[in-house]
């Protein structure tokens, strides 16, 4: 029974790595096919003989993303939307530029660890650990500097110099996803009840109407 048990666990623990990121690939490639009529866990493959090196190929990276927003910063995606031939391949990127002070403000990527590099002026970075302890890991990066993410926390970017800052950040999925969370909790349609909100935020509906008005 002890070494039944201990297979089962093993077994338990690997499909547990093997579910914990995008599908694997069974062949060399699988180029996204979005107008195929076959609904499927990321996209169908179109007819690898069709493959092209644009499949494979973005351009553009290298421009600034505007950041006249009201939170400073602009994300510019690079995943399986850009590159179809991203697919199945659990992978992609995104560059994320700040204006002075500009913020990517607390969010999460409910299917990808995160890495980032800072390319360019100096960035205040955090995630925070879930309940119960909910602590707040963070610190100042400089040009070149590298921090991780893990997967589905919360967590934030601030750029804490007078210039513009630039970071690269990979991810460890064709199609990361991500949730804003003032976006989710304070500008979902339809909207939350403000009593609800407001109990929890323990304040009072007047300002969560008020917020809300922002989103």
């Amino acid at each position: 029974m002890a070494s039944y048990l201990l297979s089962l666990g093993i077994f338990i623990a690997i499909c547990s790595i093997a579910l914990a990121s995008d599908p694997s690939p069974l062949q060399d490639f699988c180029v996204a096919d979005p107008t195929g009529p076959v609904l499927v866990n990321g996209f169908a493959c179109k007819d690898p003989k069709m493959a092209q090196a644009s499949d494979f190929f973005f351009n553009g990276l290298h421009m600034p993303g505007n950041t006249s927003n009201p939170v400073g910063s602009k994300v510019s995606p690079v995943n399986v939307a850009q590159i179809p031939g991203l697919n199945t391949l659990g992978i992609s990127l995104a560059r994320i530029d700040f204006a002075p002070w500009g913020i990517n403000p607390p969010h999460t990527h409910p299917r990808a660890t995160e890495i980032l590099t800072v390319i360019e002026g100096s960035l205040e970075v955090g995630f925070i650990t879930s309940n119960p302890d909910n602590r707040l890991i963070t610190k100042v990066l400089q040009k070149g500097d590298v921090f991780v993410f893990p997967v589905n926390l919360v967590h934030f970017q601030r750029n804490t110099g007078h210039g513009n800052a630039v970071a690269i950040a990979a991810l460890s999925s064709q199609n990361p996803g991500v949730i804003t969370v003032a976006n989710a909790v304070f500008g979902s349609k339809p909207a939350i009840a403000n009593d609800l909100l407001a109990k929890s935020f323990q304040t009072d509906t007047k300002t969560i109407d008020w917020i809300q008005s922002k989103f």
